[in-house]
């Protein structure tokens, strides 16, 4: 307990500094909101009145103080451009996006962690250059292209699955699984390279051990050995999960953007056009909270994994 009290106490000026630097990146970068709500046929006294209206004549201290209080009493701000509160709109984008993000660490678990055991299981053969080329190749290749190339292939050729869109989970698991399927194999590979990469690595330096050829030569059978050797393997797997979960979140904004899916990543773009800073801020200060979250959950996991780990 007295370790996860510490480890959320070093949260703090984590996020402290997170909170300075995406403040200071958006506020500092080029473009005025107020000139792009105004509009083309507004006046510079129009785009004033705006300025003054929506907070944004104040000095950067000031607005990042105001900001500050706001989320102290866990007020998100409101939407520059459509006036609704950023927590309104957050609730209406998340499922997409957390559908996308558990389907996707569940495939690549599904799928990375018996292939990169196998691939050490077989090191040296042709089942382990096979695994490894398609580990290359999956980490190699953009995630829009892929994407493209899922959709033309299964949605317009072999018309399997829908081409855009997202269908709630409430109005049916079928249509809700069916609609995910592409964004979500578009988004695993690369995962799914990464963690069967590292699975293998592990998995193969374990194998080498004295105590895996003790037990093989006391006659254990293979799928012993290779539970017992995945388990002491688990931390560094464990640890690349983790990293997966920083990239995942960058790989979700693009491909809801190619499957047309109304996510927090689209979201994100939209802001980003408009300069709509209380939703920016928000989703970034949030993705940094999860991101810092998991990790802990992660670290934690350690000791589920080797019991004489000791925090």
């Amino acid at each position: 307990m007295g370790y996860l009290l510490r480890r959320l106490a070093a949260t703090l000026p984590v996020m402290a500094v997170v909170a300075v630097v995406v403040f200071l990146l958006i506020h500092l970068s080029p473009g005025d909101p107020a000139a792009l709500i105004a509009g083309d046929l507004a006046t510079g006294e129009d785009i004033a009145r705006l300025r003054i209206a929506l907070g944004l004549d104040k000095p950067l201290w000031e607005q990042f103080m105001l900001w500050l209080g706001r989320l102290a009493t866990g007020d998100l701000g409101t939407s520059i451009f459509t006036q609704v509160p950023v927590s309104q709109l957050l609730g209406q984008r998340l499922e997409p996006t957390v559908s996308i993000a558990a389907l996707t660490m569940l495939l690549t678990l599904l799928v990375a962690v018996p292939l990169g055991t196998l691939a050490a299981y077989r090191a040296g053969t042709w089942v382990d250059r096979l695994v490894m080329l398609f580990a290359v190749l999956a980490f190699s290749m953009p995630v829009f292209l892929v994407g493209y190339l899922l959709v033309y292939a299964f949605a317009i050729q072999l018309p399997w699955f829908p081409v855009q869109g997202y269908t709630r989970f409430a109005d049916g698991p079928g249509a809700w699984l069916r609609g995910l399927v592409l964004p979500c194999v578009n988004l695993a590979l690369v995962y799914i390279a990464l963690v069967t990469r590292m699975t293998r690595a592990t998995v193969l330096e374990v194998l080498n051990e004295d105590y895996i050829r003790t037990a093989r030569a006391k006659g254990l059978g293979v799928l012993p050995v290779l539970g017992h050797a995945l388990r002491n393997a688990a931390i560094p797997i464990a640890t690349t999960v983790g990293v997966g979960i920083a990239l995942l979140i960058g790989g979700v904004v693009v491909t809801e953007t190619v499957f047309a899916i109304p996510g927090v990543g689209r979201l994100v773009i939209d802001s980003v056009q408009r300069h709509d800073y209380p939703v920016i801020q928000s989703v970034l200060l949030i993705s940094a909270g999860v991101y810092v979250l998991i990790n802990l959950l992660i670290d934690l996991s350690y000791r589920l994994f080797d019991p004489r780990i000791q925090y």
